[in-house]
């Protein structure tokens, strides 16, 4: 049995409020779950925030016996600090080919990793004077 933790769906039409559960992989999105680990509403209160609350405690046990988090809730999740960034490829166009270069997901802008290695071969300045002085 694969557990995965999950969003499933309450609310009414437009009106969308998730919870985040334990689940059996094979079973229905909305159907039999392990255990209920928080909630997460996505529509903005009267702050502007979208309102979120989770069982840390329980969510790090159940990924600590191997639960496999869904996509959505490894981006909640990294968003509250439990885990850490997911990977993401940004991509060019709809059937092109994927730009390799990583992306921030808070931001969504490119991330610089570019940088330039020491070069330990060549001699330091302070050789070269010590060389050229006798």
């Amino acid at each position: 049995m694969v557990v995965r933790i999950r969003l499933s769906r309450f609310g009414c039409k437009n009106r969308p409020f998730f919870r985040v559960m334990a689940a059996d992989s094979r079973s229905p999105r909305d159907g039999k779950h392990l255990e209920v680990l928080g909630y997460f509403n996505p529509l903005p209160g009267q702050d502007g925030g979208k309102r979120m609350g989770l069982k840390f405690d329980r969510i790090k046990y159940w990924l600590s016996v191997g639960a496999q988090p869904s996509d959505p809730v490894q981006r909640l999740l990294f968003r509250s600090g439990l885990l850490p960034p997911p990977p993401m490829v940004a991509m060019g166009r709809k059937g092109g080919p994927r730009d390799t270069r990583p992306v921030d997901p808070m931001t969504g802008r490119y991330v610089d990793a570019e940088k330039k290695p020491v070069n330990d071969n060549q001699p330091k300045e302070e050789d070269n004077a010590e060389d050229k002085s006798p």
